[in-house]
């Protein structure tokens, strides 16, 4: 009976992380966190990162380094918008869905994870995206952004100002 107690405590605390719970993860990346008004979820870590996460968004961020700095995110549902300042001897930054890897070394962009695509928009600077296990790689600009699913080409397109709106009103902006 423990036994099946504490395995049903490791599978909940497995699932916490899993899901996201954001709220049980900055600290340990000194990043803190902030709800908003909008339902958003802020974080802002000690190297300047902010990351707001669309309510109900699923992700973990992650110290692919081990210097105890966040570096890279991984988003599985819903969208993040990352700023990310340019700073010398910085490792590039990596959001992972499992269509796609949005990688900066420094910039504002928005990452959607959803259902079998992942939409990448950038606000400012430039973000490089490739799929997962793919060779070829695109690179975006300011107003630029790209739909990734599992097959076809990787194409580079101007957003139109409504599809720009509506993703950032999910994100509180």
């Amino acid at each position: 009976m423990i036994m099946l107690a504490r395995a049903g405590w490791i599978a909940f605390s497995s699932l916490l992380l899993l899901t996201g719970d954001a709220a049980a993860q900055p600290a340990k990346l000194n990043c803190t966190s902030a709800p908003t008004a909008q339902g958003t979820q802020t974080l802002h870590c000690e190297t300047a990162i902010t990351i707001v996460a669309e309510g109900g968004a699923k992700f973990e961020l992650r110290d692919r380094n081990r210097d105890g700095q966040v570096d890279s995110v991984e988003l599985s549902n819903k969208a993040l918008l990352l700023e990310v300042p340019k700073k010398p001897g910085r490792a590039k930054f990596d959001v992972v869905t499992p269509q796609a890897i949005a990688a900066v070394r420094g910039t504002k962009w928005a990452v959607d994870a959803e259902g079998g695509k992942t939409s990448v928009f950038v606000v400012d600077g430039r973000v490089r995206v490739a799929r997962p296990r793919g060779r070829s790689s695109v690179v975006l600009g300011a107003g630029d952004g790209v739909d990734v699913e599992t097959s076809g080409d990787l194409i580079v397109k101007r957003w139109p100002p409504p599809r720009v709106s509506a993703l950032m009103a999910r994100l509180g902006q």
